[in-house]
């Protein structure tokens, strides 16, 4: 588990605690889009419907993830 700061939309400075797979996800994702991480946490952020940030992270990227399946 890691346990990192982030900044939200520059300004806003939180952690969020994923699995280190997880968060290698979050970094190849962050690289695919050509952004940073705390961008692509920040439009998460803006999008989630969960009210742990952390686990809005865990279910973007497994939808990321399934969308790149089919």
């Amino acid at each position: 588990m890691q346990k990192k700061s982030v900044v939200i939309a520059g300004r806003h400075q939180t952690s969020i605690s994923l699995e280190d797979e997880f968060y290698t996800e979050l970094e190849n994702i962050a690289k695919e889009k050509d952004m940073s991480i705390n961008s692509l946490v920040t439009e998460i952020d803006s999008k989630r419907e969960h009210e742990n940030l952390s686990s809005a992270i865990r279910v973007f990227i497994l939808k990321h993830l399934k969308e790149k399946l089919s």
